[in-house]
């Protein structure tokens, strides 16, 4: 199975649309449930951090202000990820920074697919959703202690999310082999699932099947 990258933002505030601007990003790869490489960096984006936001992330001005340019730590973050398919827990979140950070730096450089191509993100939020019913909260914490994952360290920093991220993506591709009797749960299935109904998985997981039967 190709590399999944897990990703994680923090940010100073909720939308790119309203000026706010990214401050640190994580990312956790992985090929099949081991992790293969981690990636993790502030950035200064030039935006000033709240102080009520610098008390929920821990992340303070002076720390962005000593931390890389935001470009040129977006620009090794789309290297490291080398165009993976993208997870991330709340994924419309972090998916429009992602795009809005990368396209601050194509429209500086050569513009590179990485960059100009909006990725299906899988969202590990949407598919607990649609998964475990009883879990109640949906936040990551929350599913973290339902599945009693590994602790990661501090929440609402961008590696220790991710890594979290991670072992719930892991988790929900197993349970969807295991309850549905399939070989594996790759990405463009995991994507079609999110979109779809409770009731309508099984059907959905099947046509997904015996569409690439077709195919092959």
């Amino acid at each position: 199975m190709p590399p999944i990258a897990v990703i994680d933002f923090e940010t100073t505030g909720l939308s790119p649309a309203a000026g706010h601007r990214a401050t640190e990003i994580a990312i956790v790869l992985l090929e099949g449930s081991r992790v293969v490489g981690r990636f993790q960096s502030l950035m200064n984006a030039g935006r000033r951090i709240a102080p009520f936001i610098e008390e929920y992330t821990g992340i303070t001005n002076e720390m962005v202000q000593a931390a890389p340019p935001a470009a040129d730590v977006m620009t090794e973050a789309a290297r490291f990820v080398q165009g993976a398919p993208l997870v991330a827990h709340n994924a419309s979140f972090d998916q429009q920074f992602w795009q809005s950070e990368l396209r601050r730096v194509s429209g500086r450089k050569r513009p590179d697919p990485v960059w100009t191509s909006p990725p299906s993100f899988a969202c590990t939020m949407l598919l607990s959703r649609r998964l475990y019913p009883q879990a109640g909260s949906y936040r990551l914490g929350a599913l973290a202690s339902f599945h009693a994952l590994p602790d990661a360290g501090r929440a609402h920093r961008a590696l220790a999310d991710a890594e979290v991220a991670a072992s719930l993506l892991c988790r929900i591709r197993g349970d969807l082999q295991e309850r549905y009797q399939v070989d594996e749960a790759p990405h463009d299935l995991l994507v079609q699932l999110q979109r779809c109904q409770r009731r309508s998985m099984p059907k959905a997981i099947a046509a997904y099947f015996e569409g690439l039967r077709d195919h092959a």
